[in-house]
């Protein structure tokens, strides 16, 4: 019972690793608590700068961690000239538009994040809550 009151108004513990977050959260797990979003129950409120968890448009089976960078409409500025994970890209400044119902996310520790500078917006649909707090040791 206080399981299911704990995760139905407050919110679902879990543990998030790697280092695409650094400095935000460390690369060893750490505990949070995430707060579901749920169309059905009320419009989803993502805003800029919030970290959501999502699920990984590389692993269907594997939630991940970023930072909401852009929002439906929302203009990107993708500079292709810096090494995205090791990798050169082309040359110029590219520009996206977020389309609705997506958003645009990256890793705070960007020179080790794979994010929508490599897929691109990500789906409000794949979006499974957003970071509420953080538990210490």
């Amino acid at each position: 019972c206080a399981t299911y009151l704990f995760s139905e108004y407050i919110g679902i513990p879990r543990y998030i690793t790697g280092p695409s977050m650094l400095p935000t959260f460390s690369a060893s797990p750490e505990l949070i608590i995430e707060e579901t979003l749920s169309a059905h129950r009320y419009p989803p409120r993502i805003a800029r700068g919030d970290l959501i968890i999502y699920r990984a448009v590389y692993n269907p089976t594997k939630d991940v961690c970023k930072r909401v960078i852009g929002l439906p409409g929302d203009v990107i500025c993708v500079d292709p000239d810096k090494a995205l994970n090791g990798a050169e890209r082309g040359e110029g400044v590219e520009h996206v538009i977020v389309p609705k119902n997506h958003v645009w996310v990256t890793g705070d520790n960007m020179s080790n994040s794979r994010d929508s500078r490599e897929f691109g917006p990500i789906p409000m649909g794949l979006v499974q809550g957003r970071v509420w707090a953080r538990v210490c040791c």
